[in-house]
């Protein structure tokens, strides 16, 4: 289903502009190396126009906001615009604050993003323009489960629909939403909101995803979410079945990242469309 998306990041290398968090920037190239991309990271505002120049995609996270790199992201964001290249948002803990709120509902005024991913907290925020999301978790009584799974569905293809974008709602069970279709994926292992940076390296990888299949954003951003739980799923059996820890995991799951193939991941994919 996603031979030729996987095949092409492979092929291609898409180089990936990253002004992201802080905490996990390290691992965010990592992952970026792994799954077949190439990471820049650079968020200073007076080269971020000419290193988006130079790159294929753009990831914008708001992971570690502050007033510096508020400016890079609008810098950035709109010279990939006007050069037709694909950015992903991740709001990271917008609504836990009036502040990441406020940057968050600026930078959609300002920048047009095909992909947005986030917690349903987060992406609720950024329906509402306001939220109480708790740090970077999603509030317990926002879980997406099979229970309001429709509902969930509905509300991410509305989103979609006003925004223009493709929404991304991840969590136990992941959406991905365009404003006519949506993937529901439930690859992934709850070991994985155990590390940090699980969610920053994800949105990493769907950089290098849609960099790479720039005609196709909607797939490739749904094969990115697939591919990371999958490796998630086969990190967590090794640790498993060696008595290992969180930090074994989080190695585990970059190493896999690198060792996939087209054929293992179509193989091990859960994925429906709605």
């Amino acid at each position: 289903m996603f031979k030729t998306i996987i095949e092409n990041v492979k092929y291609k290398t898409p180089l990936v502009h990253c002004i992201t968090n802080y905490v996990t920037v390290n691992d965010c190239a990592n992952i970026l190396i792994a799954c077949g991309g190439s990471p820049i990271m650079a968020d200073d505002s007076n080269e971020v126009e000419d290193i988006t120049t130079i790159c294929n995609s753009l990831d914008i996270n708001l992971g570690t906001l502050n007033e510096r790199t508020i400016i890079s992201m609008v810098k950035a964001g709109k010279k990939a615009n006007e050069l037709n290249h694909p950015i992903v948002l991740d709001p990271v803990g917008a609504g836990a604050s009036k502040f990441r709120t406020d940057v968050t509902l600026k930078l959609l005024e300002e920048v047009k993003f095909s992909v947005i991913r986030g917690n349903i907290s987060e992406i609720k925020t950024i329906s509402q323009g306001s939220g109480t999301t708790k740090g970077v978790d999603a509030d317990v009584s926002d879980k997406v489960t099979e229970e309001n799974l429709d509902e969930a569905v509905i509300f991410a293809k509305k989103l979609s629909d006003k925004l223009n974008t493709v929404i991304i709602i991840t969590g136990a069970i992941d959406i991905v939403a365009c404003s006519d279709k949506a993937y529901i994926i439930r690859n992934g292992h709850a070991m994985m909101s155990k590390i940090t940076g699980s969610g920053c390296m994800l949105t990493a990888v769907i950089a290098a995803y849609i960099g790479a299949n720039k005609d196709n954003i909607f797939d490739a951003a749904a094969a990115a979410v697939c591919v990371m739980g999958l490796c998630g799923e086969i990190a967590y059996k090794y640790v498993e079945e060696n008595k290992r820890g969180t930090s074994t995991f989080r190695t585990i799951l970059i190493d896999e990242m690198s060792k996939i193939n087209e054929k293992d991941a179509e193989r091990g994919m859960k994925i429906e469309i709605r």
